[in-house]
């Protein structure tokens, strides 16, 4: 399909806030954070990546009903989320892809037709959710053919994926509707906050 999309859920991270822990093996309510996002992104997509630079068996086993691949950066130095859009872009077989971070488990579940939308009506390459002036430059729906811009920009040494948006044709779609949809958990704090949390995800379910 033309408008095929694989979901590639970037967990490769380091998890320094959190104090070095894999963030999306971290439990929520009972499951990981990284089951919360699969359940909500997988009705979304074609196919689905996680991109995990650790604990690949216990991520290929969270992925095994949703039949997701589980592959690491390419490069290393834990090199952030272009690294690992990087690796799902090559192993990636649909024209789109959209990534999504492991600790946001309330992302919308209109997130991938929304973007798709904006996309297609701009002519655009990359199509980023923003809530408010915030653009949120992870939850990204790309298609397949800037791969090579971004390996040039990787192999330049760019890290920062504004920086690469820059020279892009992008547009930012606004969720302002759904915005705590786009809430991270970065520290046990907040993974403690929203445990307390009566219901959730409950507006967006």
């Amino acid at each position: 399909m033309h408008d095929a999309v694989t979901g590639i859920v970037l967990a490769g991270g380091l998890g320094r806030r959190m104090g070095g822990v894999d963030k999306g093996l971290q439990l929520l309510r009972g499951q990981t954070m990284v089951a919360h996002v699969l359940a909500r992104l997988a009705p979304q997509v074609n196919a689905l990546i996680i991109n995990a630079n650790q604990n690949a068996d216990a991520y290929a086993a969270l992925g095994a009903p949703y039949e997701a691949r589980v592959v690491p950066d390419l490069i290393g130095g834990y090199a952030g989320p272009l690294a690992g859009l990087q690796a799902g872009l090559a192993a990636a077989r649909t024209p789109l892809v959209m990534t999504v971070p492991c600790d946001s488990p309330f992302l919308p579940l209109d997130l991938v037709n929304r973007l798709r939308v904006a996309l297609n009506a701009h002519l655009a390459q990359v199509a980023v959710a923003r809530t408010g002036d915030q653009p949120h430059p992870v939850f990204a729906l790309v298609r397949a053919d800037v791969r090579d811009n971004l390996e040039a920009f990787l192999a330049g040494g760019g890290r920062k994926i504004d920086a690469w948006y820059a020279a892009l044709a992008v547009v930012e779609v606004p969720f302002d509707d759904e915005a705590e949809a786009f809430e991270n958990i970065n520290t046990r704090e907040e993974l403690r906050e929203f445990e307390g949390r009566k219901q959730l995800g409950s507006d967006h379910d």
